[in-house]
């Protein structure tokens, strides 16, 4: 993939379509009866992040794998609450609304013909290849996620911030580095180590026993980083509680594996993607099938106008 200019707009698209499924009622429907309210929710989201950051690039980052192996052979407890099926080959099934999963490969299509590039590669999470693609960037990027693990990217210096919904797209937290540190006390490099140490149980990360959000975040602003809180565990003379020494000394192990898990990674192999925001659609007459198959009405057409304009 080609360095990119311009401002880039990554989009976590699961993060959106859930959020979408579960913002719009399921009353919105196809005219055969099909649930599409994650599908027109995403269409109305994408079409108000345009007109309001007016972007010159745009990327919907798809799950490839949601639960990669090599992730879960370093941490067998990731995401393993939200596995519905186990599989030998290929990525585990994610445990999914009934009537969500049929409007994913709905989406995909729409996007497809509408010409917004769509990215997902094998074995990595969505989160990565946002990590590469901001990683490769030449311009400012904005992330859109649900997903706080994606704060560990906010860099003021390359124009790196999160658009994270408080609610739908309308109201979005513009996440710099002032907004971090006013919340968690660390900038974008320090969240991984934030995140790694209190544990998510979201993602079935367990984190340090005794060691919260707020304990992090003194220790990161004492040590600098988890490299310098380690060395302190080994240096009596640092200024470690008898109780945070004991901790993080059982939870080297724990330690050793999980900055690999929790940091996105930024080297993904990705595909030679025209990034550019689509005036008109790709495949038109597709769209227009697609629009009377699931009845995408007033919501692709608002973005449709949004793209030409």
């Amino acid at each position: 993939m080609r360095d990119v200019t311009g401002r880039l707009m990554l989009l976590d698209t699961a993060s959106l379509y859930f959020r979408a499924y579960f913002g719009v009622p399921d009353s919105v429907k196809a005219p055969d009866g099909t649930p599409v309210n994650a599908v027109r929710g995403l269409l109305d989201f994408i079409d108000r992040l345009v007109r309001d950051h007016r972007p010159d690039r745009l990327v919907a980052c798809m799950d490839a794998d949601w639960r990669p192996a090599w992730r879960v052979e370093l941490i067998p407890t990731y995401k393993a609450h939200r596995v519905a099926e186990e599989h030998a080959q290929g990525p585990d099934t994610e445990e999914v609304p009934d009537t969500l999963s049929p409007q994913v490969p709905v989406i995909e299509e729409v996007l497809d013909a509408l010409g917004i590039a769509r990215v997902g590669v094998a074995e990595y999470e969505a989160d990565d290849v946002i990590g590469t693609f901001t990683a490769r960037a030449a311009g400012p990027v904005d992330i859109v996620t649900g997903d706080r693990d994606l704060y560990q990217l906010v860099d003021d210096a390359r124009g790196v911030r999160v658009l994270y919904p408080l609610k739908g797209v309308g109201t979005l937290q513009l996440t710099d580095e002032a907004v971090l540190r006013g919340k968690y006390g660390v900038d974008g490099r320090g969240y991984a180590d934030l995140a790694l140490l209190r544990g998510d149980p979201s993602d079935g990360l367990p984190g340090v026993p005794g060691i919260g959000e707020k304990t992090a975040a003194k220790l990161l602003a004492a040590f600098g980083d988890l490299a310098g809180i380690m060395a302190a565990v080994d240096d009596p003379k640092a200024g470690l509680t008898p109780s945070q020494r004991k901790r993080l000394d059982e939870a080297r192990a724990y330690v050793a594996v999980a900055p690999t898990v929790v940091r996105v990674a930024a080297d993904v192999p990705l595909p030679d993607v025209d990034t550019a925001l689509p005036r008109a659609p790709r495949d038109p007459a597709g769209l227009e099938a697609l629009t009377a198959r699931w009845g995408l009405g007033g919501s692709l057409q608002r973005l449709l106008t949004t793209l030409a304009g």
